[in-house]
């Protein structure tokens, strides 16, 4: 498949629409000092000074419903801490290793373009995905560039996870592990998937508009996803409001020379039986980054993958909260392969008339848009029991003693 891929050489080329760049190209000087001034003024200037005052509120205010039941550092990256949430039925004060029953568990991985984001940015979905499925669920962290950029992200999840695996003081059932993320984060979950330490031991994998494919020009992504101004509001734009920030998110998190077609960075490109047994890929249809999962979740069920010009999705708007998981395979299907050729699992969920992020707690301060937040509050719902639901129906049940 890399093989196809035609090489580029300069970010003007990538930036005219030239389908493809096997190699990241050297930025120019202009470039590199504007992203370099972004990137300051967001994380020093604007994250930095909202996340200490999210930490100075906890001292003065009940911490919420939503908060982890425990907050952890291991020595292998003692600033990466990972947060912990039991489901109801678990009391880790009464509860021993020794006794209790193992939980299935769900390792999730933020976004944020390699470059921001942290693991609260999810504490909503956890704690909900914990208590409605019965999981332990447990929140990773990455190192972020530009300080930190390839491969140094892929390796600490790597090393988190493989901390926890070997953790007794957590009710982790080894034999049923999945790991999910988004955006950037569904990408670094594929990747450390890969790597000899993990590969076989994580049962599923759950991206959610996931950052799969950075070979692909930006110019190419945005025409493959759907426009529906109709819709009204923030949905109603007539650009990606992910678009603008490709070019900074490269920067911030690849090196020159780089190639774009090494697994590791484009998962897209990772042989399929490398990757967890079971996939669960979920697209946005109003995302620059929802025809990627598409083409790979085609790629890895055997079907004809759909072509650059082939947008996600449909022409017409659906109805308030609406999931089309059965029907209409643009937005939902599932394969299954036979127990004697792998019993590999790939189901792909196309959630109609959203963007990316519609499930994050931080999405309503952008788009300013009631009746958007209406119709993604519903759909995260759906998407949760989804997951969980298939998780537990087919990689991660629970086998008969």
């Amino acid at each position: 498949m890399a093989e196809t891929i035609a090489a580029t050489t300069s970010a003007e080329a990538a930036a005219d629409g030239d389908p493809t760049r096997l190699v990241v190209p050297r930025w120019p000087l202009s470039s590199r000092l504007k992203y370099a001034v972004i990137a300051f003024l967001w994380k020093r200037l604007i994250l930095k000074p909202l996340l200490y005052y999210s930490e100075f509120k906890k001292y003065f205010i009940p911490p919420g419903e939503n908060e982890p039941d425990h907050v952890k550092a291991y020595p292998v990256r003692k600033s990466l801490k990972v947060r912990i949430f039991f489901p109801p039925s678990y009391n880790p004060s009464t509860s021993s290793p020794e006794t209790t029953t193992k939980l299935p568990t769900l390792l999730t991985c933020h976004g944020g373009g390699f470059l921001v984001g942290e693991p609260h940015d999810n504490d909503a979905w956890n704690r909900a995905f914990a208590k409605r499925h019965g999981f332990l669920v447990i929140a990773l962290d990455y190192s972020k560039g530009p300080r930190h950029r390839f491969p140094a992200a892929v390796h600490d999840v790597e090393a988190l996870v493989g901390c926890i695996l070997a953790d007794r003081s957590l009710p982790v059932d080894a034999a049923r592990v999945a790991v999910a993320g988004w955006s950037a984060g569904g990408n670094l979950v594929l990747a450390a998937s890969l790597l000899p330490s993990l590969r076989g031991r994580i049962r599923a994998a759950v991206p959610l508009y996931p950052l799969l494919d950075r070979a692909t020009a930006t110019a190419v992504k945005t025409r493959t996803r759907r426009y529906k101004p109709a819709l009204g509001g923030f949905r109603a734009r007539d650009g990606d409001f992910v678009a603008p920030m490709m070019g900074l998110f490269d920067w911030a998190s690849l090196r020159p020379g780089q190639r774009c077609d090494d697994p590791l960075v484009s998962p897209c490109y990772a042989p399929r039986e490398h990757l967890p047994a079971g996939v669960f890929l979920i697209g946005c249809e109003l995302d620059m980054l929802a025809h990627e999962a598409w083409r790979v979740a085609c790629r890895l069920a055997g079907r004809r993958v759909p072509s650059l010009d082939e947008p996600v999705g449909r022409e017409e708007a659906g109805g308030k909260g609406e999931l089309v998981t059965g029907g209409d395979e643009r937005f939902a299907w599932e394969e299954e392969t036979a127990e004697e050729d792998g019993g590999l699992r790939v189901r792909w969920l196309l959630v109609p008339d959203t963007v990316h992020g519609f499930d994050q707690s931080n999405i309503e301060g952008l788009v300013k848009d009631p009746v958007f937040m209406e119709d993604a509050r519903i759909k995260t719902v759906k998407v949760i029991d989804l997951v969980g639901e298939w998780l537990l129906s087919g990689p991660l049940q629970a086998t008969k003693s």
